[in-house]
């Protein structure tokens, strides 16, 4: 999980519509099994907030090649996925960190 002592690795900022094309690896991202159930609860809360109240999050996850940052709206949260405004699909292994603002 990205740590706020350490030096930020580069996190590149991009659009909801280019999600599809990136490649997840099957690793998961947090070793922490309490970090990754923190990891769930605040993307359920994101999808509160998101659909409830019409606010925004932003997610940080890691494809293939690095960090990436996304702005959004959360739609949905299943067992494996966040599923985005028209059907994007970040794989929940593969995320970081959700802020919501």
């Amino acid at each position: 999980m990205l740590s706020n002592s350490s030096p930020q690795p580069v996190v590149c900022l991009v659009e909801k519509e280019q999600i599809p094309q990136f490649k997840f690896p099957a690793k998961e991202v947090i070793s922490d099994e309490a970090a990754r159930k923190e990891r769930l609860q605040t993307l359920f809360t994101g999808l509160t907030l998101g659909n409830g109240h019409r606010r925004k999050v932003k997610i940080i996850f890691e494809d293939s090649e690095g960090l990436k940052q996304v702005e959004t709206t959360i739609w949905a949260v299943t067992e494996k996925n966040v599923i985005l405004k028209q059907g994007v699909c970040v794989p929940i292994h593969r995320v970081h960190k959700v802020n919501y603002y």
